[in-house]
This record gives C-alpha cells, sequence and structure tokens, in this order.
C-alpha cells in the first residue's frame, strides 16, 4: 500500500493493527449515522416551522436557500480549521455543533431569525460532512479497503431513522420543540461518544509543513472529480425535492403513492450504499459509477416516458441504485489523487455540494418553461452524464493506495 502525503491528524498510518481500524470504522460509521439524522430530523420538522412561523413558499424557499450558501462558504475553510486544531478533534467538535443547533430553527422566535439560522447550520453541516469524509478516506488509507459507500450508507440509514421518528411524533402529537430538543441531547450523546472513538490525533512528520490555504479551492487534478460529483449529487437532490411532485402533478397519483414512491427512492439509495463496498470491492470505482450511470439513465428514461404509478416507481429504484454510490466514491477518488487529502475533500465537496444552490432553481425553472417531465429528463441527463465521467476516477498505479479487484486503470 502506498503511502500518500496527508496532513496533521489524518495520517494514513499504514502500520495501525487491524482492531484500530475497525474501532475507528465503528466510530466513522456512527458519525455519519449522527449526521444524517440531524439532517432528516430538519427535513420532517419543516411543515411546522412554515405553519408556525406562517411563511409562504417563496418565504420557505429564501430561508432554506441560507443552508446551502453557509456550507459553500465554510467547506473550503474545514481543512484550515483541521490544521489548527487537529483532523479529529475538529471532526468531534464539528459533528457536535451541528448536533446542537438542531433545535435552533424552532426555537429562533421569528422568522427573521430563521435566516441566521440556516445560515449556521448549513455552515456547521458543510464543515463536519467534509471532515467525516476525510475520516473516511483515511481509514481507507490505513485499512487497504472500501468503506465510503457504507459510511454514506448509514447517513441515508439516519436520515430514513428519522423520518420514521418524525412520523411517530406527529401521529403522537409531540410538540416539534420538544422532540428536537430531545433529539439533539441523545444525538449529543452518540456523537460524543463516536468523537472518543476516533482516538486522539497522531503527530506526524508533516506537523511542520505550512498551513493549508484559507479557502480550499479545487486543484486541477481533481477538478474531473468534483464534475463527476456534480452530476451525481444534482440528480440525487432534484430527484430527493421533485420526485413526489412529479408523481403527483404527471403521474396523477395520491399522496400516499407518492410517498411511497419517494420512499423505494431512499430505500434503494440506502440499501445500494450499505452493500455497496463489497461491490467496489469487486469491479472498482470507476466500472461501478459507469454501471451505476446506465441504471439510472434507464430509470430516468422510465419516469418520464411511461407515466404511470408502477413504471414511475421502477425508475426512481433504479435512478436511486444507479447514482447512490457516485458521492462517496467520488470523495474516495479525490482523497487518493490529491496530495493533500482534507484539501483534496474539501475542493471536491465544493463543487459536488455546488448542486445544492443550482438543481432546485434549475428544475424549478426547466418546469415552469417546458413542463415537469422535461425537468425530469434533465436529471436524467445528469445521470447518464456519469457513464461518461466515471473515468476521472480512475486511480493511476503509482497513486494506488488499495487494490480494487478488476478496477481499470
Amino acid at each position: 500500500m502506498t503511502q500518500l502525503l496527508t496532513p496533521p491528524g489524518l495520517s494514513a498510518q499504514p502500520d495501525d493493527p487491524r482492531p484500530d481500524d475497525r474501532a475507528r470504522h465503528r466510530a466513522i460509521k456512527l458519525i455519519f449515522l449522527v449526521h444524517g439524522t440531524v439532517a432528516g430530523t430538519l427535513a420532517t420538522s419543516l411543515p411546522w416551522i412554515q405553519a408556525h412561523d406562517r411563511l409562504s413558499p417563496t418565504s420557505l424557499g429564501l430561508v432554506l436557500f441560507c443552508a446551502p450558501i453557509g456550507s459553500f462558504v465554510a467547506m473550503p475553510t474545514a481543512n484550515r480549521v483541521a490544521h489548527r486544531i487537529g483532523a479529529r478533534r475538529a471532526t468531534r467538535l464539528l459533528i457536535l455543533l451541528w448536533c446542537a443547533l438542531l433545535p435552533a430553527p424552532v426555537l429562533a422566535g421569528g422568522p427573521a431569525l430563521l435566516f441566521p439560522a440556516y445560515l449556521l447550520l448549513g455552515m456547521a453541516a458543510g464543515s463536519s460532512d467534509v471532515m467525516m469524509n476525510a475520516q473516511g478516506v483515511a481509514l481507507e488509507r490505513s485499512s487497504g479497503r472500501p468503506v465510503m459507500s457504507g459510511l454514506h450508507g448509514m447517513w441515508c440509514l439516519g436520515s430514513l431513522v428519522a423520518g420514521a421518528a418524525g412520523i411517530g411524533a406527529a401521529q403522537a402529537h409531540l410538540d416539534p420543540r420538544v422532540r428536537l430538543l430531545v433529539t439533539a441531547a441523545v444525538l449529543l450523546v452518540l456523537a460524543g461518544c463516536a468523537g472518543r472513538g476516533l482516538g486522539a490525533d497522531v503527530p506526524t512528520a508533516g506537523a511542520a509543513e505550512p498551513a493549508p490555504r484559507r479557502f480550499a479551492l479545487p486543484t486541477r487534478a481533481i477538478l474531473g472529480i468534483g464534475i463527476a460529483g456534480f452530476c451525481g449529487t444534482f440528480a440525487e437532490g432534484a430527484t430527493t425535492s421533485w420526485s413526489g411532485v412529479y408523481v403527483t402533478k404527471v403521474v396523477g397519483a395520491g399522496p400516499t403513492v407518492a410517498a411511497t414512491a419517494y420512499t423505494l427512492f431512499m430505500l434503494s439509495m440506502t440499501a445500494t450504499r450499505l452493500f455497496g463496498d463489497a461491490v467496489v470491492r469487486r469491479i472498482g470505482p470507476v466500472m461501478a459509477v459507469r454501471i451505476g450511470g446506465v441504471v439510472a439513465t434507464c430509470g430516468g428514461v422510465l419516469v418520464v416516458a411511461f407515466r404511470a404509478p408502477l413504471p414511475c416507481m421502477l425508475g426512481l429504484i433504479l435512478i436511486g441504485t444507479g447514482i447512490a454510490m457516485n458521492v462517496p466514491l467520488v470523495f474516495s477518488a479525490a482523497g487518493r489523487k490529491g496530495t493533500s487529502l482534507g484539501e483534496s475533500v474539501a475542493g471536491v465537496a465544493t463543487i459536488t455540494y455546488l448542486s445544492g444552490l443550482i438543481a432546485p432553481a434549475a428544475i424549478g425553472w426547466t418546469a415552469g418553461a417546458a413542463g415537469y417531465p422535461a425537468a425530469f429528463a434533465l436529471i436524467t441527463a445528469s445521470a447518464a452524464a456519469l457513464a461518461l465521467l466515471a473515468g476521472a476516477l480512475r486511480t493511476r498505479p503509482e497513486q494506488a493506495t488499495m487494490h480494487h479487484e478488476g478496477e481499470p486503470r
């Protein structure tokens, strides 16, 4: 296993004993689960926030727009924080901050305070996302085996758990303010346990290296990886946001069918990610993303061409299955190609999650100008681009930190 340069606190640690890798793996999995649970809990609280603060759809959209802005600003600076206080300590503190801010929107006390609340949430979400993905890539380096797909599967699982908890709380007529306070307290405990499982930062010879750039924009070496991540995240985010609307407006189905279609999409993504590492070990990341792009494209064609509930739900399942491994493998590829793990992950995250700013507006404008099928055709085109861009994830032999059976070189 070839050791690459890594920033302080994210040493590849090739001599780490296997039991230590397993302990770190459990800790990082728990961090991903907690991060996803916070995101899912916030999503299930939106109807109450809109009703309680009497927000129009436009006002709510502007409030939610603050979160990706916060993430976009914070992500490129995350590696700087890690350099100052240590990567594992930064990961622990940022995931705790993400959990602690969970009740902020329901305790804001008025619409005006929702804007800074979601801006802070976005900053905490984005910076903690960069650090936990960097921890996952560092674990791949030290263990010599792919783990990123499973980690992102845990994030999806946390989001699904939050959704189920939100349904239960609504049926029990539990005040959302109480629910989010209790949820935040529980998640803070879990995040604290996970943070301790990461261990202490390991001093390395690189500790005397110059500080990383203040704002880690992506380098040319990882630009192609970031574009592949952008396309996958565009398809994922747009399908997540618009699948229910599409099933209702175009297919003519009721709310139950729309909710079922969305749930099947999320379940297909979760299952694929949880078991995706075995696929990557078998065929390599390039082929996994390429095949996934083809599968997702077939799903998009089904959704656009056959405007009936069953083909639409099957299409959404195929889209979820096809795009599921793109984001985790993009982060993994960035860590393998870049000379600075933290900056590479932060740079790719900046491009990848830029789609969070663009996708809602692009899909909404397309739907308004040309109809919902045309909007979903744009999603299908993004999925198809993955099959063409998968080669950007290819690792040159001298850069390889782990062996993928069957990976194109």
